[in-house]
């Protein structure tokens, strides 16, 4: 996907991508590639991957969820990495109010970095486990309209990880690929003990490729009990079920 063909599958989709925005992009990719020279963030460099594979499959759940494309609730993404899905996100809603949690500080640095070339304000980077963050006495306890995550863990898992950061009323965004169901079939018992219930699976396929993806849209029914998450490393190892 070329840049211009990312355009205009955003546009496809009734998402206008304004000449600032793109130039946000491909600045954004071009760091990335020189950052990714001495810190390993991806393994996915072209730019036509990037455009597709991480650009565009990031903005997806703007496609579904109105709040996320024209409102200004609270998101945090956790395990973001180079900043995927929540900084294209941000990009393309600037109102968006971003978190990102992510375990290591070289990631953080780049998207320091990053943040200050794009001249996006209003995101908060926070260097922490998403089990201390979202812990009983964690600043970010249920504190999101939105949490979200791509390519962090199975949904068993990044359920127990990301839903104790959702507010009572708000959502999970899980983007997933083609496992999606298998995975929606084991989180059924980790979704009940943790609050949540699945509202939607969004399935589509990226432009051009045969490559499924999923939107799963998890509503956060009542408060998470104080026992989750556990202590950090054990939902990775042992997850509920």
């Amino acid at each position: 996907m070329t840049p211009e063909q990312f355009k205009q599958a955003l546009a496809d989709q009734q998402v206008n991508l304004s000449d600032q925005q793109a130039q946000q992009f491909a600045d954004y990719f071009q760091l990335l590639v020189a950052y990714n020279q001495k810190v390993n963030l991806t393994t996915i460099t072209a730019v036509n991957d990037v455009y597709l594979k991480h650009f565009y499959d990031s903005i997806t759940p703007l496609f579904f969820i109105s709040k996320l494309r024209t409102g200004q609730p609270t998101l945090v993404d956790v395990g973001a990495g180079a900043g995927f899905p929540s900084i294209p996100m941000k990009i393309m809603n600037p109102k968006l109010k971003v978190t990102i949690v992510d375990s290591l500080q070289k990631r953080l640095t780049f998207l320091a970095q990053l943040l200050e070339i794009l001249g996006i304000d209003d995101v908060q980077l926070v260097h922490a486990r998403a089990e201390d963050f979202g812990g009983r006495t964690g600043a970010g306890r249920e504190r999101f309209d939105f949490a979200t995550a791509r390519a962090l863990a199975r949904l068993s898992v990044m359920s127990e990880l990301c839903l104790p950061l959702v507010k009572p009323a708000g959502q999970l965004i899980a983007l997933k690929g083609a496992h999606a169901q298998q995975e929606l079939a084991d989180a059924t018992t980790a979704l009940q003990l943790l609050g949540g219930a699945v509202a939607n699976d969004f399935s589509f396929s990226l432009p051009k490729t045969n490559e499924q993806r999923h939107i799963i849209v998890i509503d956060k029914l009542k408060k998470t009990p104080v026992k989750y998450p556990r202590q950090a490393g054990i939902p990775a190892k042992q997850a509920l079920s």
